[in-house]
């Protein structure tokens, strides 16, 4: 491998955008070559890596001879069929980003690609990189004595408009606790080190999209709801979505309680919806509150705004990559989030879809692979 790692990127809408404006912050990174189908998000990629190269297919980005790692930012209903696409001409070290896969047929496949790809995978999780989150992950342990609920609140802004509004259709998605909320089942089966048992769930659409129409359909997504999850080990934690709130202070709220005491992680929305008016927007926080002296201790976790200013996560996006590319050069011997961390995170928020549908307890065992890991 050269001294400058080069990716391929396969998908340039708003997600693969930030990616590449992160990719470019780090040091002996490049993107190399691109993929994206689509005229205008081709042209706004070309703005942000203009000494990549433009293919006209995942076939012929992978005769590229420079690359030496693999993203995929593409819709979330293509990942697999490109996943196995790259196994077959080109198999590289590879991030994909979160949904892993949006409909249970592709659970065969998945675990096909898993037992012979020879590179090493790694999901996009970003929420695990927000630096109040990570403090959060980092002393939660020893704040709480061990945690006994775990309760995970976002209230942010509809969804945005994507590229042929694949967004607005659960098919496509795999339905809003997919797409959206399998950053949080990953971050509940990180923090709570447990399986989960089973799901429940209130769920619905009350506001967003309700007034949109595409070829005829109108959109089926959640727009807000409330999922239970029970673990193996006697833990619970809770989600509370609600996707018509972006007049909040803080967008995501994390509270981690346990004997000892509780510790809290608030985490601002993109800075860029923030009203001016307000002045600068709030400093993620981590607060802690033990029981025992009692007393709330409130850490402010600023952030660089260099990696504000390139995305939407708080910076997590660029400290994956550089997570990443230590996988990619050796510097790591296995991935952090792992092919089984995203197809867990994917079959809750299956659970928690088809929990809300039916109003039925959904438990994980009746979804999971037999001969998974």
């Amino acid at each position: 491998m050269s001294e400058v790692t080069s990716y391929g990127v396969i998908g340039c809408g708003m997600m693969g955008q930030e990616h590449l404006r992160n990719i470019a912050l780090l040091s002996g990174a490049r993107v190399a070559a691109i993929f994206e189908p689509d005229a205008e998000m081709a042209e706004r990629a070309r703005i942000l890596a203009p000494n990549a190269t433009f293919a006209s297919s995942i076939s012929e980005l992978l005769k590229i001879e420079a690359l030496d790692c693999l993203l995929i930012v593409s819709p979330n209903n293509f990942h697999i069929a490109q996943m196995e696409e790259i196994a077959r001409i080109r198999p590289l070290p590879l991030l994909v980003e979160k949904p892993l896969f949006t409909d249970p047929t592709d659970m065969d496949a998945l675990e096909a690609f898993r037992q012979s790809y020879p590179a090493p995978v790694w999901v996009a999780m970003e929420y695990r990189y927000m630096p109040p989150i990570a403090e959060l992950l980092a002393q939660a342990d020893g704040v709480t004595g061990g945690i006994r609920m775990l309760t995970i609140k976002e209230h942010r802004f509809p969804f945005l408009e994507k590229v042929g509004h694949w967004n607005r259709f659960n098919r496509n998605t795999g339905g809003t606790f997919v797409e959206k909320c399998c950053h949080f089942f990953d971050l509940m089966r990180l923090v709570l080190k447990s399986e989960p048992v089973r799901v429940s769930a209130s769920a619905g659409q009350a506001v967003n999209h309700m007034d949109e129409c595409y070829d005829g359909e109108v959109p089926d997504i959640f727009d807000h709801g409330y999922v239970i999850v029970d673990f193996e080990n006697g833990a619970r934690a809770m989600l509370e979505l609600c996707m018509f709130a972006e007049g909040s202070r803080y967008q995501e709220e994390i509270s981690a309680v346990g004997s000892d005491g509780k510790i809290e992680a608030l985490v601002p929305g993109p800075g860029r919806f923030w009203p001016e008016h307000l002045g600068e927007p709030p400093v993620p926080q981590v607060i802690v509150s033990p029981r025992a002296p009692k007393g709330p201790q409130v850490l402010p976790i600023p952030v660089d705004p260099t990696l504000l200013d390139a995305g939407d996560h708080n910076g997590s996006t660029f400290y994956q990559h550089a997570r990443f590319l230590e996988l990619v050069r050796g510097e790591r011997l296995a991935p952090e989030v792992s092919l089984e961390d995203g197809r867990m995170a994917v079959l809750m928020g299956m659970a928690a879809q088809r929990a809300a549908v039916t109003g039925e307890v959904v438990y994980l065992r009746d979804l999971r692979l037999p001969s998974a890991a």
